[in-house]
């Protein structure tokens, strides 16, 4: 990149989020479309105060007068044996935050075209990513194309159940559906691709046909994605659900470094697919 568009445009600065986050909001606001990069989203702790109360919030605090059209980016969650200050979901943290919009793509195509639309905003954007999905491949289109903001994909067409995910866990979604399958079991697997503004309309659609809600999630349980869309969809659609909504997240601790014990941690292919058959009763 550096061959390419020169050092004016891409600029290696010392691991410092505090300045180069602070730095990059003062230059959204004068016009450029700047790009940060977090090695992980774990590290954009460091510089959370630029993000929250000066690039989410600058647009309502001048009235309208500035913007800030940014993209954060960079990897969220855990990536095997990395331990607990480096293996941290920050989706929720984030969507918490009015003014922010959080990505969350779970494959290749998908990542570039949201990636085009995001440096496109007028506002800022998070985009969040995961280390074990870099290398990752399939076939993408070299003509430009773009992916909507605040769109859920339904990847996955189904009937008898509900199973909405996002991210790099949509591949253990993906894969539970498939064995349900080969169970007499048809899953409709929705993925989010953005965690705000959150497609509800997709959700809702769907439970009104399957009647039944399974969410997967990479996070701590309490106060995450997948309670408010808990939330919602018993607000909106409590009529529709033949059971209870079903969640499968991580346990509410720190991820561990063992590998043993990360491996009891991190949601198992099996337990989506326990829950899957709870919502329909089966045993």
């Amino acid at each position: 990149m550096l061959d390419e568009f020169g050092p004016k445009r891409v600029i290696d600065t010392p691991i410092a989020e505090l300045g180069f986050t602070g730095i990059s909001v003062g230059a959204a606001m004068n016009g450029n479309r700047p790009i940060v990069e977090f090695m992980t989203f774990n590290f954009s702790l460091v510089g959370i105060d630029q993000i929250i109360n000066n690039a989410a919030k600058i647009r309502q605090m001048s009235g309208g007068q500035w913007n800030c059209p940014i993209v954060f980016r960079g990897p969220t969650a855990s990536a095997g044996q990395l331990g607990a200050t480096h293996s941290q979901a920050f989706e929720g943290w984030f969507a918490n935050c009015p003014g922010l919009k959080v990505v969350v793509p779970s494959n290749p195509y998908d990542a570039k075209g949201l990636l085009k639309t995001a440096i496109q905003d007028n506002d800022p954007v998070i985009f969040m990513e995961s280390e074990q999905m870099y290398g990752d491949k399939m076939e993408i289109p070299e003509e430009e194309y773009y992916l909507p903001i605040g769109k859920a994909d339904i990847k996955r067409e189904g009937k008898d159940v509900t199973l909405v995910s996002f991210g790099k866990i949509m591949k253990l979604a993906m894969q539970a559906a498939e064995d349900m399958e080969k169970e007499g079991i048809s899953v409709e697997v929705i993925d989010l691709r953005t965690v705000r503004p959150l497609d509800f309309d997709t959700i809702l659609e769907s439970v009104k046909k399957t009647n039944r809600l399974v969410i997967l999630e990479e996070a701590w349980p309490f106060g995450s994605v997948s309670s408010e869309i808990t939330y919602m969809v018993q607000q909106k659609a409590f009529d529709y659900l033949d059971a209870p909504i079903k969640r499968i997240t991580t346990p509410d601790a720190p991820a561990p470094y063992s590998a043993a014990l990360f491996a009891e941690w991190f949601p198992k292919l099996e337990k989506v697919k326990e829950e899957i058959k709870k919502a329909m009763y089966v045993k």
